[in-house]
Parts: C-alpha cells; sequence; structure tokens
C-alpha cells in the first residue's frame, strides 16, 4: 500500500499530462483545416443561390415578421459579390427586392407562394405578376409555387391552371419549382411550363446518398431528366448539403462535406452547361422548427452572415475549436479540482482520462444545444442533462473520500446515487424512444449518455428494481429497432446505440446488485 501511495503522485501527473494532450488533439482533429479546389472567385461569379431575407431571429412562421429593406440591402451587396442571379420563394414583403437587386448588378428568379390557403396564393400571384411586369430587366424568370406537390397543398390539375394563368400575364419564362420524382407524378404540370425546375437533395432522398456517391445521383438524374422533357431546359433549382444535423444513413451533414459537394457539383455542372441554383444563401434557424437542426444549416454564410468557406479558402468543421477546447480545459479543471489528487495508483492513472472524458463530452452536449436549441425550454434540457453529467461524475470520483468537505459531497451523492441511476436511465428510455417512433428530425445524443454509462457501470448503485427493470428493458429493445431503421453504415447511429448499450449494462448490474444486497453502498472511486 506505501509502495502505491508512493507512485500515485507521479502517475497521476503522467496521466494528467497524456489526457491534456489528448484533449487538445481532439479539439484539434474537430476543427483541422482542410483544402479543397475552389470555384468562386472575384472574377467567376456562380449563376444562382436562394435567397430568405430573414434575420438570425426571424420567421415566417411568425405573423408580426417585418423584413428589413436594409437587411435586404446588405444580403444582395454580399452575394453579388459572388452570384449573378438570386432565387425568391414568396412575395411577402419582398415589393423592393427587384429594385435592390438592380442596383447590384443581380437578376432574380421570383417566387411565389403557392399553398392550400387560396386567397393567399392569389394575392401572391397577382403580386408576382405585377412585379415580374414592372421590372422586366431584372426578373428573368417567375417561378409559380414550391413543392406544393410535395406538401399535397394542391393537386396538379389545379396548380397547371394557375401556371397557365400567370403565364398569360407576364412576359418571362414560367416554372414550377418540385422534387424531382414529382414531376412524373404529376405529368399535367409539365406541359405548362415553359422549362422544368427539379429539386436535387441527396441528403433528403429516401435513399439517401452518401458524400462520395451524391455527386454521381445528381449528374444521373439531370441526364435522365434531360432526355425525358427534352427539348425543354432542366434547371436544377435546389441542390446543396447541410453543414449541421443528423446523419442519414451515409449522408453525414458537415461543413467539410457541404464545401465538398457545393464546389464538386459546380464544377460539373458548368462543364456540362447546365443551369442551377444553389440553396441556399444564409443558414436559417427557423427552418429548426419543421425540419430538425438539419433545416437551420444549408447556407453557403451563417445566420450571422459569415463566410462558412463552402465556397473558397480552406473549410473546417468547427472553425470555433479553441473556444470548445477552452470549454472543456474549464470542465476539466474543476473536475479535477473537486476530485483532488487520488491515493491510490489506480485512481491516479484512470482519474485525469475520465474527467477529461466528461469534459469533452458536456461540451459536445453544450455545443450540439448551440447548434440544436430555439427557446428556454430546449436550454433548461440541455442544462438539466449537464448537470446530471456532472452530479454523476462527481459520485464516481468522491465515492471513497474520507475526511472534510469532499467527504460530505461525496456521502451526499451516495446516498442519492439511486437517484442519478434512474434520472439517467429515465433520459435515455426517452431518447431512444424518440429515435424509434420520431426519428426523422432527431440529432443522435450520444454524449449525454456516455459518462453515466461508464460510470454506473464501473460503480453500479441501488434503485428500485421494478423501474430498473423497465428502464433496461426499453433501452435494450430500443437498440436493435434504431439500428435497423438507422442501417449499420450510419456512424453517429452506431455511436448512440454503442452508448446506449452501455447504459442498458450499468441498469442490469445496477438491478443485479439491488436484489442481491438492496441496502448496499456499491464501488470505490478511483
Amino acid at each position: 500500500m506505501a509502495l502505491a501511495s508512493r507512485f500515485a503522485l507521479p502517475a497521476y501527473l503522467v496521466s494528467l499530462l497524456v489526457a491534456a494532450a489528448l484533449l487538445a488533439a481532439f479539439w484539434y482533429w474537430q476543427g483541422r483545416p482542410v483544402i479543397l479546389p475552389e470555384v468562386a472567385s472575384a472574377t467567376h461569379k456562380l449563376q444562382c443561390v436562394s435567397y430568405s431575407p430573414f434575420d438570425k431571429d426571424q420567421s415566417p412562421l411568425v405573423e408580426s415578421f417585418v423584413i428589413r429593406p436594409e437587411r435586404l440591402d446588405a444580403d444582395l451587396a454580399l452575394l453579388s459579390r459572388y452570384f449573378s442571379c438570386v432565387r425568391t420563394y414568396s412575395m411577402t414583403g419582398m415589393e423592393q427586392l427587384p429594385d435592390i437587386a438592380r442596383k447590384h448588378g443581380l437578376k432574380v428568379m421570383l417566387g411565389a407562394w403557392v399553398g392550400r390557403d387560396l386567397i393567399n396564393t392569389r394575392a401572391e400571384l397577382d403580386l408576382l405578376v405585377e412585379a415580374a411586369n414592372r421590372h422586366p430587366d431584372v426578373v428573368q424568370s417567375v417561378i409559380v409555387g414550391n413543392e406544393a406537390l410535395l406538401r399535397k397543398d394542391i393537386s396538379g390539375a389545379r396548380l397547371a391552371e394557375l401556371i397557365a394563368d400567370v403565364k398569360s400575364r407576364v412576359s418571362q419564362p414560367v416554372t414550377y419549382a418540385d422534387v424531382w420524382e414529382f414531376w412524373l407524378k404529376h405529368p399535367q404540370v409539365a406541359p405548362e411550363v415553359d422549362f422544368i425546375t427539379i429539386h436535387l437533395l441527396p441528403y433528403w432522398e429516401d435513399e439517401p446518398s452518401g458524400i462520395d456517391t451524391a455527386l454521381a445521383h445528381v449528374g444521373a438524374v439531370r441526364e435522365e431528366y434531360g432526355r425525358l422533357f427534352a427539348p425543354k431546359e432542366i434547371l436544377i433549382g435546389e441542390t446543396g448539403w447541410p453543414s449541421e444535423g443528423r446523419q442519414r444513413e451515409t449522408a453525414l451533414p458537415s461543413r467539410i462535406n457541404q464545401a465538398k459537394f457545393i464546389r464538386g457539383f459546380v464544377a460539373m455542372a458548368e462543364n456540362n452547361g447546365w443551369s442551377y441554383n444553389l440553396i441556399e444563401a444564409f443558414d436559417q434557424p427557423w427552418k429548426r422548427a419543421n425540419e430538425g437542426a438539419v433545416g437551420g444549416y444549408w447556407g453557403l454564410f451563417d445566420a450571422d452572415r459569415q463566410d462558412k468557406q463552402v465556397l473558397s479558402g480552406p473549410v473546417s468543421d468547427l472553425p470555433q475549436w479553441r473556444h470548445w477546447l477552452l470549454v472543456s480545459v474549464l470542465i476539466a479543471v474543476a473536475g479535477l479540482v473537486l476530485a483532488g489528487v487520488p491515493r491510490s495508483a489506480g485512481g491516479a492513472i484512470f482519474r485525469p482520462p475520465l474527467i477529461v472524458l466528461a469534459a469533452v463530452c458536456m461540451a459536445l452536449w453544450w455545443q450540439q444545444g448551440v447548434n440544436d436549441n430555439r427557446n428556454g425550454w430546449e436550454w433548461l434540457w440541455t442544462g438539466a442533462l449537464a448537470l446530471l453529467n456532472a452530479l454523476v461524475l462527481a459520485r464516481a470520483v468522491l465515492i471513497d473520500a474520507v475526511r472534510g468537505r469532499r467527504a460530505r459531497w461525496g456521502l451526499w451523492l451516495q446516498r442519492h446515487a439511486g437517484t442519478l441511476l434512474l434520472c439517467s436511465g429515465f433520459v435515455g428510455a426517452v431518447l431512444m424512444m424518440q429515435l424509434v417512433f420520431d426519428p426523422r428530425y432527431r440529432q443522435f445524443p450520444s454524449y449525454v449518455l456516455l459518462i453515466p454509462a461508464l460510470c454506473f457501470l464501473r460503480w453500479p448503485a441501488v434503485a428500485g428494481r421494478r423501474e430498473l427493470m423497465l428502464l433496461l428493458v426499453v433501452i435494450a429493445l430500443g437498440i436493435p429497432f434504431q439500428l435497423w431503421e438507422e442501417t449499420l453504415v450510419n456512424q453517429q447511429a452506431l455511436s448512440w446505440a454503442s452508448a446506449a448499450t452501455l447504459l442498458a449494462l450499468a441498469l442490469w448490474r445496477s438491478l443485479h446488485l439491488s436484489r442481491a444486497a438492496p441496502g448496499a453502498l456499491a464501488g470505490t472511486s478511483i
């Protein structure tokens, strides 16, 4: 014992240095810059980009929003450096856009929103016709509706009537825009338009394409539709890739993958002489309400109008990696100070890596909250689960404290270990049910389960056996169903399944302990 104590401090310092080096390496790897071929420059502008004029905190789902002329002016000034044209989706509040576009040398593909409300649809189309006729030098084409057939807001026959009516009142080419499959599902629409506008978003396909095959898929569909609808021109009206969000099979959102797709697509389209419009100019946080976190991150620029380096320059998945390194260092330092220097060689070796791993998990969980959260309730959930992680970790490192304040904290946490375990299991069960029954727009919150799973697997706790069994069954049964839905090629799903499996094993071990010795206090600290 004396020999172990003699080597505890040197072992602790070595372990601490190794853990610190791994921490820095992890965050650098997350933020490392990647060099890719560039497609945009001061002398080469791209064709067109989707534009929505909302500020970071605005949403068209809120009736009180106001489109500010100064926002239009600043945005179009920025976009005119990279593009020759912008595409819009609604006429509401956009009456000044053609004049501002002219000021910055931009053409406009002007869109009207076609929805279930016939009165609003008619008002949109009347504004569209009026703007197109007033600005024929700026409005190069008009778009009667966007994905209205996909949303089932209108029938194909009625849409064809609306397109014919608009064609009779404007001089510009008229089109309708939708996901590529819907042009074949509603064949009465194509004869009425002057050109076909298809949306090609490999991430959102029923069978998603990974970044390595996405461009080939886009090219194959474009060539097929060029043959099917010849001699009408094909416009790829939306194509792009998200920079944040949940993985769908092999389709992984990231800034690097977004840059790979956009730069590769532009090169392919221009080599083949295709007409195209990229989605989209700026990140739209409001879309997270309908499409999950991924919906808010299709922009070439972020919601603050900062360049994401999608079109040119080195690109990083996490440009703020130094910030998150600092956050995790502060969390780790707080944990190490709380825990103190261990008295055993085992504790000296394993305590720093555990605390550093917890710091990384909590920083990643908080980062996910920054990307995902839309309101105070969601931030309350994020904070509550971060606190749960902190308490579980504190219990693990203070479980054998014998004197002073640490001993009092350790005893209190040990007395409430069963409650912490049940809370962890409840969180795991709720998240698992969400990912099994409503997974399309949900993230994989693996970070928030890993530390509770590891700590309770190593140091089980006594809790109600019925509650433990119920939570164990829900999580264990959910794992294969979730993997079947997501497939085994989804790395994020596999990470979640791994964390859930560890938590299920921790629940099983605590269940066994609770049956054997209901009054026991389990484990010793590291």
